[in-house]
């Protein structure tokens, strides 16, 4: 049997790698410019390396029964984790990916193919334009995983993303997103300031020494008009082999503190992380 071999390919924004995982057998790490985007196991969708795809996924199987198939929308595509992981766990899902990097997407298909009927369709697109086109109350999630380079597009960081979001969401859904920051927190902050003026619920899961300031790391911002299961989510990542903790409600808000909404005009990207942030080890 021929062992895999590292494929790397520039795509329409950077330069694409994806290697092999030498310690499972059909596993792959996907980096776009040296920094890691997607780790995928073809053999076992429901494995999430990433610490931050583990959360995403606690989101998902906590927003309705196990097995309810639901209709979401995908805003970042990289090597589809969630995706796959949602076809496998939420077996008949409607699920659309929108990626702006055609290349990337064509690389996947290409190498990392999605299993016959997944239910999954690609659309090469910007996140914010196919947002504004979508139909109201249309999904049941949205997940933003979206990062140009190692930073989330300014575009998708307003009020008026924010309640574009909240328009295409049905009246029980919710919102989730993957950032990331470091003290003194003035992008997450300015985030949770933004959703709250269109969400009635907020909830925010990291790692505790992020939270404290320690380190640059990812935060996953979940936002709902309904009530979030925050004990289901607190006992899932108390869980993982990284435990993180989930804010909510006074401890949110004291978080927050006096941040503003971000408007179109002010809008900046999230922070560059700092080199080896996310290095792969």
């Amino acid at each position: 049997m021929n062992e895999p071999i590292p494929v790397t390919r520039v795509v329409d924004h950077g330069t694409a790698k994806l290697m092999p995982d030498v310690d499972r057998e059909r596993a792959w790490l996907l980096t776009v410019d040296g920094a890691p985007q997607s780790y995928v196991d073809l053999d076992e969708p429901t494995h999430l390396e990433f610490e931050y795809a583990r959360r995403l996924g606690h989101v998902l199987d906590t927003v309705a029964e196990p097995g309810r198939a639901l209709d979401v929308l995908h805003l970042g595509g990289g090597a589809l984790t969630l995706p796959r992981y949602l076809a496998a766990t939420r077996p008949g899902s409607r699920q659309d990916v929108v990626e702006a990097d055609r290349g990337l997407l064509e690389l996947v298909a290409e190498h990392l193919p999605l299993p016959e009927g997944s239910g999954v369709a690609l659309h090469a697109a910007d996140a914010r334009a196919w947002l504004e086109a979508a139909p109201d109350g249309s999904v049941d999630v949205l997940l933003a995983d979206v990062f140009g380079g190692s930073r989330v597009p300014a575009h998708l960081t307003s009020v008026a993303y924010a309640r574009e979001a909240g328009r295409v969401l049905r009246h029980g859904g919710v919102y989730a997103a993957n950032l990331a920051d470091a003290a003194p927190f003035a992008f997450l902050r300015s985030q949770l300031a933004t959703f709250a003026t269109v969400f009635a619920e907020l909830a925010l899961i990291a790692e505790p020494g992020v939270l404290r300031g320690r380190r640059f790391g990812n935060a996953v911002l979940v936002a709902a008009h309904r009530p979030v299961d925050v004990a289901a989510l607190v006992r899932l990542t108390a869980a993982d082999a990284f435990p993180a903790r989930v804010e909510h409600g006074p401890g949110l808000r004291d978080f927050t503190g006096g941040a503003r909404p971000v408007r179109d005009e002010d809008a900046v990207p999230s922070p560059e992380p700092p080199d080896g942030a996310f290095g792969i080890g």
